[in-house]
Parts: C-alpha cells; structure tokens; sequence
C-alpha cells in the first residue's frame, strides 16, 4: 500500500529544511523556465468543464455551494512536451501542457517552506480511492494519527484520487472538506494538494509514465 506525505494543515509545526535543486536542471535553469508561465492568460474550457460537473457529485470532500471554476487553458511555453505536467511552486499552479503553446492550469497547494521540492519525477501509480498510512515524518509532529484511514473516509487526506510519483512519499492528490481552503498556498509537507473535483480530472488525463516537473 503506498504511503503518502501529507496532513492536515493545522499540524505543521516550525521546522525547516533545506530544499533540494531540481534533478537534471541547475536552478538558474529551473528560474528560467519558470519565469515563462508568467504571461498565462486564462482562457475556459467548456467541455471540460461539463464532464467535470458530472463528476463532481460524487467526489468526497466538496463543499456544497463552493465549486470552483473549471480547468482553464492558458498560454504556455512552447519547450514542454505534450502531456507533460509543469509544477509552479511560486503560482501555486499545476499545468497539464495540451498543445503547442497551450496547457490546461489547476490550482494547487505546494510544499511549505523546506518541503517543497524542484526537479523532474514521472507519475508511477494512479490510485482511486486510496487508503493513507501516514509517515513518519508525520506521525512526530502529530500524536494519535491511525495507522491507516481508509480510502473514501471523509478524514482521508488523499480525496479520491492519488497519482504517486517516483520521489519518496510524494503525491498529488485531492483533499479533505476541511482542507480545500489551503489551494493556493504553501501547506503540506511536500505533496501537491489539488480540489477533489480538479484531480479527479486530471487523473482522466494523464497516465503512469507522465513526466512531471516542479519549478519555483
């Protein structure tokens, strides 16, 4: 059962760590490819949007009268492959690159100060309704935890969907009710936290083998 680096937001204490440069990319490299997701202008993707409602209803987690607003496309720096998944740590985006100078733009929550992570990864597990066994990095900064809360509990930080990457205990995922207030912030120990109904979405989209990069 895999296990997944991630909590509530509550239990963060001050801790710092160093963060590592991205692998494979020197991090005047990494700045420079961020500094292109800039100039996004969004832009609404009306299919998407109508299978997205569909599913909402049945993704644990959403809080009733507060759907956010569909996956978007934005302008996008022409040198990511297709299909490939871009992390912006500093807008606190995920982009899933659709096109030649396209990609669709979720919001997300990224790791907090010593816990966010640059580099490149690729997707090596997709997960419906995953149990979470919490780690132990986790486990000291909050007493008490189970062993193992499972998938589709409405306690269960992972939502309703998982795609782990090949980096230890990291995942992207959805959340819990009383944490999708966190999107769009610096929160987890090193996940990336999206909206039930925006993984759910992306989990359609992609596959295992898809390359992930996190920028800053």
């Amino acid at each position: 059962m895999p296990v997944f680096d991630e909590t509530q937001n509550e239990i963060f204490g001050d801790q710092d760590f160093e963060s590592q440069p991205g692998e494979g990319f020197s991090r005047r490299q990494l700045l420079a490819l961020g500094a292109g997701l800039g100039a996004a202008a969004l832009m609404p993707l009306e299919a998407a949007a109508a299978q997205r409602q569909r599913r909402m209803a049945s993704a644990p987690g959403r809080v009733a009268g507060r759907a956010q607003p569909a996956p978007h496309e934005v302008a996008f720096p022409s040198q990511y492959p297709q299909g490939s998944l871009v992390i912006s740590l500093r807008q606190r985006r995920l982009f899933l690159s659709s096109g030649p100078g396209r990609a669709i733009v979720y919001p997300v929550a990224v790791g907090r100060a010593g816990r966010a992570w640059q580099g490149w990864a690729r997707i090596d597990g997709k997960h419906v309704n995953p149990a979470w066994s919490p780690p132990a990095v986790v486990r000291a900064a909050v007493r008490g935890l189970p062993d193992i809360i499972p998938g589709g509990a409405p306690n269960n930080p992972m939502g309703p969907r998982a795609l782990t990457l090949d980096r230890h205990e990291i995942a992207i995922h959805g959340t819990t009710r009383s944490m999708r207030r966190s999107i769009g912030s610096a929160a987890s120990f090193g996940c990336i936290r999206m909206y039930n109904e925006d993984i759910v979405d992306l989990f359609d989209r992609v596959r295992v083998g898809t390359p992930v990069l996190s920028i800053a």
